[in-house]
């Protein structure tokens, strides 16, 4: 099992040692965007690196997360457990939410 928190020092150690931005928060957000849309290219023209490139999101992600001193381990346990409380039915096509977790 992987210890997020340790990944997530890891990442973030890199980030500092290889200059890498560790302080801008918009320009974090605006390089996952950048990140995003090379996973999507990598998707849509079915290219090899697809995997990778959905690495460098959550890395990006976590280091996010660290910048804003988000504990990510612990939101992440109380999303799925929230989303799993949550209650679904499809109206009109559309899976729409009926009850909030």
């Amino acid at each position: 099992m992987i210890d997020l928190k340790d990944l997530q020092n890891k990442i973030f150690e890199n980030k500092i040692k290889k200059g890498f931005n560790t302080t801008n928060v918009e320009r974090e957000f605006c390089l996952i965007q950048t990140e995003l849309g090379e996973a999507i290219r990598a998707y849509y023209k079915k290219l090899p690196d697809l995997g990778e490139e959905v690495a460098d999101i959550f890395i990006y992600l976590l280091a996010l997360a660290k910048m804003l001193d988000v504990d990510i381990e612990k939101e992440l346990l109380n999303k799925v457990a929230k989303n799993e409380r949550r209650e679904y039915k499809t109206i009109n096509g559309v899976m729409t939410r009926t009850k909030e977790g």
